[in-house]
């Protein structure tokens, strides 16, 4: 196993590990960025490339991706918020990643789309409050998808490089 081998192996494993933390942070496309890490893999010369797996991750990968834009906004809709919420709900994430309060994560997007509803939409009372939840359970539906695919892809990435191909790293 030469040089290149161990770096790609390594920056396969780190963007894994980016991929997860961006299926949480709307910033980094979660999924996608797992899915370079499954290519940087098999970009190491002592692995031999699997057209197949890349393909049909990087096919869920991009469906996901999409989906992650259509989700929130369907959940927004079917409780009657507005682009004001969802904004909300990515804003209140950002704030509660950072808040010090425990479950800032949980509430801050919630919070986020509440604020939205009633500042900038005019919402009015219950109504707001329901347009903020289906933000969240929108947002948060999204997020679960990601977060189990790009798990999902850091456990093919793990197999291949402990049990499948462990033998030729190490050899």
């Amino acid at each position: 196993m030469g040089v290149m081998d161990i770096l790609l192996i390594i920056i396969g494993f780190v963007l894994m590990l980016v991929g997860i933390a961006g299926s949480i942070l709307p910033v980094i496309p979660g999924t996608p960025v797992s899915w370079l890490g499954l290519i940087v893999l098999h970009l190491a010369p002592s692995i031999p490339f699997d057209w197949t797996l890349i393909i049909i991750t990087g096919i869920i990968a991009i469906g996901i991706y999409v989906l992650d834009y259509i989700i929130p906004s369907m959940g927004t809709k079917k409780f009657g918020g507005s682009k004001a919420g969802v904004w909300g709900t990515f804003i209140g994430l950002f704030v509660g990643i950072f808040s010090p309060i425990p479950a800032g994560i949980i509430v801050g997007p919630f919070a986020g789309a509440l604020v939205g509803e009633l500042l900038f939409n005019k919402t009015k009372g219950k109504q707001a409050v329901k347009a903020a939840f289906g933000s969240f359970i929108g947002f948060m539906t999204s997020t679960f998808i990601k977060l189990f695919a790009t798990c999902i892809y850091l456990c093919i990435y793990c197999y291949l490089v402990f049990w499948v191909y462990w033998d030729v790293i190490i050899g």
